[in-house]
């Protein structure tokens, strides 16, 4: 079982992490009303992203017999001053996301839990990923704040093949039948 302790900041992060969910929805239709479809996709699947950490959180949380605790969250911000407002929350939250998933693992440590800590390694590496992608579309998007199809254009461009991780934790239900 898990360190107690860990258990608790964990249900917490599955909070988090559905926030976030929450909040990169509320991002992706702001750009779908301003017909960018290709900004409304990358919230979208950074929606999905951030609540298929929550269930992997979850799933942990049952492999290792501990309670899981599904907490409310608060509305996320939904009006924005212009196309750069997001993305600077966005890259905010991931940075914010980074500083709690450090301090996670710097309990189970701490707690001698050495099963959640090597859980946490996987999000340690994709937090590092999301920042930088963040702040990559924040630079493309300040400098483009004019040029909403440069913008469109450079996703476009960037866009890759996204392949399942094989290293990443399960994910509570994306087994189950329908």
């Amino acid at each position: 079982m898990a360190a107690q302790r860990f258990v608790d900041l964990l249900n917490e992060q599955i909070g988090h992490e559905y926030a976030a969910h929450q909040q990169y929805v509320a991002i992706a239709v702001y750009y779908d009303t301003l017909t960018m479809p290709q900004m409304a996709a990358l919230f979208y699947r950074q929606a999905v992203e951030e609540r298929d950490h929550a269930m992997m959180m979850v799933q942990y949380l049952l492999d290792t017999d501990s309670t899981v605790a599904i907490p409310g969250v608060a509305a996320p911000t939904n009006t924005f001053a212009d196309i750069v407002e997001p993305v600077e929350l966005a890259l905010v939250q991931e940075k914010r996301v980074s500083d709690q998933i450090n301090a996670l693992t710097a309990v189970a440590r701490e707690e001698h839990d050495f099963a959640s800590d090597q859980f946490m390694q996987w999000f340690i590496r994709e937090q590092v990923e999301e920042v930088s992608s963040m702040s990559d579309l924040l630079t493309v998007v300040r400098r483009n704040r004019a040029d909403v199809e440069n913008i469109e254009e450079y996703l476009r461009r960037e866009a890759s093949s996204e392949e399942a991780d094989a290293s990443a934790p399960p994910i509570a239900g994306a087994g189950a039948g329908a």
